[in-house]
């Protein structure tokens, strides 16, 4: 695994002080994998994060002294980023944002001609012309250019309307974000679409919830957002977070839907109308086994992949399947964007409502949900994997298995972050008792795994 980029090249250079020596780095080793001696063009966008300029600049100048053309996009999403990438036929594109899950720290996404993140092999190659350095750098006669493109954020919005095949008017929608870019765009998206938009702010953040935990709990934008939607006239609530890649839905009664149920409405509604690529969904590891029982109920195929989102695209794209995704709320619809796309999602979403007339609540309850609990055990490094070789562990998990038969499941698996842990998740029909298991494992595990301290 790449240490530079992570589990998920979603969180792009994962470094807590990406310095501009290190973007110009980037920017360079981008240019040697994608574009070479025969020049081209490469995309740069960002968000409107504080250093993202200077990164930018400095992204530039390792792209531009590489002997290829860097055209700057301004402010966009990342998955507005990589539709221009494919659409510009640009050798490849990347993305400065605020790096997931860091406060103040920022990162860098890179994306192919295609649109689509790096594979692993490609990581690499990048990360190894980064660190250590190298004094010997292959010479260019020619210097690129900086090049500017002001119509790329109205080339994606363009591409949003003609893929949405239904009206949304007299669609009622209130809207909580924290993406600036969707944030300033969305209500005149909609808008012009037919939708009627209100918009909430939300002024929380992460570091106002830790510091004050003893204190009474923070209201969160998607709190409000469920209390505006249950007490309006509204068809359901949309909430967008971090880099605009995910969403979540609250109906038309203020209740959550969560990204496994909005995936089965999805491939419910494509399925019908026969656009489901052989019949089949992508989910990860983790999701719920309600999704699991929708897709055999409605003969849905369903592959399995890793837990991060960039293993959901790699196993739809060995498929070439059109549909995949994950409890988070990061969808993947391929057909019409290479990126998890929260914004292309919810009108996929909004569509769905406009054209069948059904409620949010209807179409979610098609998706029967078991109660689910997850537990979090902290392990040492040395702890690493040999959990899997302790009898105690996994005979306790083969006994809860065979008590739960085919009306629940367990899932325990290892975190791959620097701070090792053992996820314990369990689904079933009674919540007591499977709080009851969940607890035990995770007891067990805890208890054993002092061994390998």
């Amino acid at each position: 695994m790449s240490g530079l980029f992570g589990t998920d090249s979603a969180r792009g250079l994962i470094v807590a002080e990406l310095s501009c020596e290190l973007a110009m780095q980037a920017g360079r080793a981008t240019t040697e994998l994608f574009a070479g001696e025969q020049g081209g063009k490469i995309i740069v966008a960002k968000d409107n994060a504080l250093s993202s300029a200077v990164l930018e600049a400095a992204v530039c100048a390792g792209i531009c002294s590489s002997g290829a053309d860097a055209e700057t996009v301004g402010e966009l999403s990342g998955a507005a980023a990589s539709f221009i990438v494919k659409k510009h036929n640009a050798a490849a594109g990347i993305m400065i944002s605020e790096a997931t899950g860091i406060t103040g720290a920022s990162g860098i996404t890179v994306f192919g001609s295609d649109g689509f993140r790096l594979s692993e092999e490609m990581q690499l190659f990048i990360e190894e012309r980064i660190y250590p350095v190298s004094e010997e750098r292959r010479r260019f006669e020619n210097i690129g250019r900086m090049l500017s493109c002001n119509t790329a954020a109205e080339e994606y919005f363009s591409h949003l309307k003609e893929i949405t095949e239904t009206s949304l008017e007299n669609i009622k929608v209130a809207i909580v974000c924290k993406n600036s870019f969707i944030e300033k765009n969305i209500k005149e998206l909609l808008s012009e679409m037919g939708a009627d938009v209100t918009i909430i702010q939300d002024n929380t953040s992460l570091s106002e919830i830790e510091d004050t935990p003893d204190i009474a709990p923070v209201i969160t934008g998607f709190e409000c957002l469920m209390d505006m939607v249950e007490a309006g006239d509204f068809h359901c609530g949309l909430a967008f977070a971090g880099d605009g890649s995910s969403f979540q839905a609250v109906d038309e009664n203020g209740m959550p839907v969560d990204g496994d149920t909005l995936l089965a409405i999805i491939a419910g509604y494509l399925r019908q109308k026969e656009l489901l690529k052989d019949n089949t969904i992508v989910v990860n590891v983790m999701s719920s086994l309600g999704l699991l029982n929708f897709a055999e109920k409605n003969d849905i195929n369903v592959v399995t992949s890793g837990s991060c989102g960039r293993s959901v695209l790699d196993r739809m794209r060995e498929g070439e399947y059109n549909l995949g995704g994950g409890q988070s709320g990061h969808i993947f619809l391929t057909d019409y964007s290479p990126c998890d796309d929260g914004l292309l999602c919810a009108l996929k979403l909004l569509e769905i409502l406009a054209s069948t007339r059904k409620k949010l609540s209807e179409l979610a309850g098609e998706m029967k949900k078991l109660p689910q609990i997850s537990l979090n055990v902290r392990i040492s490094d040395k702890g690493r994997e040999v959990w899997k070789n302790d009898e105690k562990i996994t005979g306790l998990i083969e006994h809860y298995e065979e008590e739960l038969g085919s009306e629940g499941r367990i899932i325990v698996r290892e975190s791959s972050g620097n701070a090792p842990f053992i996820r314990v998740m369990i689904e079933g029909c009674d919540f007591g008792r499977i709080n009851d298991i969940a607890v035990d494992i995770a007891q067990c595990i805890k208890d054993r795994c002092r061994f390998y301290n």
